[in-house]
């Protein structure tokens, strides 16, 4: 190997250092908590968290070039992907911190449920950052497959375990889906990385018969791993089924890649088709809202109830990516993030109050909440607040942004429905708010939870504020990501 080559393979390896500590890190807490007892296992949650904000710090320190390639062209690193990888690993160092004293409470404080969400994570930074088919392909399955482990880790629950099936037949299904539009698009443009898909696009494949034909089956697998409506069928269940703390998890980890996901594949390879699949998205986008919140209205379990509204959020998100804008781009990662930060702070109170025996994951369980920790409800109605699009808070101005870009390219009437069924989303999210402040305490327990946990959870809900407060940091940074 020539000095060239060695320098070219070395400098690779400096682009993927994030991803290589972490799937290091993965191995050696594996091969320590072999050495742990059920009294220190704690410790695997110290060791996890830590190694995902060292690698979130690798990340952050890295060069931020407009586009960089690496590894045989399998790699690549830009803003986007910096930024993405940055909240993913955060996010998920929030997901282990709320976890554990549920898991303690239930008695299944296990490696294993650390492992596989390090490993997940290592999935879904390989897809943020692939620059070929095969990357993004490989790191969705290394995600998926942790993911359905996951869901099963409570092995005497048979919900969770039917709930896994579910999770992993259906995921199967799209996965193949996904593949399969995938070589449909290799078989037309006769390349595997996305710049060279995106050259041969633009060079006069945008109307080719087959390449619409692959575009097809590419939604429809985006669709199913963001939740869109008429893929969504997995989402309530899973949701409801899995333990609370894979919930959450996949209610916001693995909707970052998700849209990495359909960032990839949309905008930066097929962009010379956008008039094609912006007007799938337009269905996917009009459905999920509109089923999202009129059937979340029906729900008495709050995870379901945040199934179907996380499956409306997502139709959101998909205004901003349809419009095809860099307005729209920055509009739809704005929402992601803001969703993320949200909902793992909703989801982290049903955490916060369940306890042995208790899931706290029905609507009433949240009654008169506000006589028992004043506090809490405080946090919870914040987050509900800003669920509902209400200002001054975040999940306002990420509504505002994507209905701001759709009316920027015509679409006038999609932005009227987003407004519409915006108004209808309120009323679930305030009927929580109602509960905890107006109606009588069902449950007269102390609420529980680690020091850490609560101070963690308060800064969440604090954040949603500051970010709606002051907005412009973080679409600032979201502006940097998709220049």
């Amino acid at each position: 190997m020539n000095s060239f080559s060695v320098e070219f393979f070395n400098s690779g390896l400096v682009l993927a250092r994030p991803e290589m500590f972490l799937a290091l890190a993965a191995c050696a807490i594996l091969l320590l908590d072999l050495l742990l007892t059920d009294a220190n296992r704690y410790l695997t949650a110290v060791f996890a968290v830590l190694s995902l904000l060292i690698a979130a710090l690798f990340t952050a320190t890295q060069p931020t070039p407009m586009r960089l390639l690496a590894l045989g062209d399998l790699f690549e690193l830009d803003r986007m992907a910096q930024h993405l990888k940055i909240v993913t690993l955060l996010i998920v160092a929030i997901v282990f911190i709320y976890s554990t004293d549920y898991l303690r409470r239930r008695s299944i404080l296990k490696g294993e449920y650390y492992v596989l969400g390090l490993f997940a994570t290592l999935g879904a930074m390989v897809l943020i950052s692939a620059a070929s088919l095969i990357t993004l392909y490989l790191g969705l399955e290394l995600m998926s497959l942790c993911l359905y482990a996951m869901v099963a880790f409570d092995r005497e629950s048979g919900v969770a375990a039917e709930s896994a099936i579910k999770y992993f037949v259906l995921g199967s299904l799209a996965s193949g889906t996904l593949l399969y539009g995938m070589s449909i698009v290799y078989g037309v443009t006769g390349s595997l990385q996305l710049d060279g898909i995106a050259a041969a696009v633009r060079g006069g494949f945008g109307d080719n018969l087959g390449l619409i034909f692959g575009i097809a089956f590419l939604v429809v697998g985006i669709g199913f791993k963001l939740g869109a409506v008429p893929f969504h069928m997995w989402v309530p269940d899973v949701y409801e089924g899995s333990p609370t703390c894979v919930t959450v998890f996949i209610g916001t980890a693995s909707k970052l890649a998700a849209f990495a996901l359909a960032m990839r594949l949309l905008p930066e390879a097929l962009a010379g088709s956008q008039a094609d699949w912006s007007q799938m998205l337009v269905v996917l986008s009009v459905l999920s809202i509109a089923i999202g919140n009129v059937v979340a209205v029906a729900q008495s379990n709050l995870k379901r109830m945040l199934a179907y509204s996380t499956i409306s959020h997502v139709g959101y998100i998909l205004l901003g990516i349809l419009a095809g804008t860099a307005q729209g781009y920055q509009a739809a990662m704005f929402y992601i993030v803001s969703y993320a930060v949200v909902a793992c702070g909703a989801f982290g109170m049903i955490l916060l109050l369940a306890r042995q025996g208790f899931e706290a994951d029905q609507i009433t369980d949240f009654r008169g909440l506000n006589s028992r920790s004043p506090w809490f409800a405080g946090m919870m109605a914040i987050l509900m607040f800003s669920l509902a699009g209400l200002p001054p808070f975040v999940g306002f101005w990420a509504k505002l942004g994507v209905v701001q870009a759709v009316l920027n390219v015509g679409f006038t009437w999609l932005a009227v429905v987003a407004v519409l069924f915006s108004v209808i989303g309120a009323f679930y999210y305030l009927r929580i708010v109602k509960l905890m402040y107006f109606d009588d305490p069902t449950d007269s327990s102390v609420i529980g939870g680690s020091v850490l946990m609560r101070t963690v959870l308060s800064a969440n809900a604090l954040l949603v504020i500051a970010l709606g407060v002051a907005p412009a940091a973080l679409l600032g940074w979201c502006q940097l990501a998709v220049p």
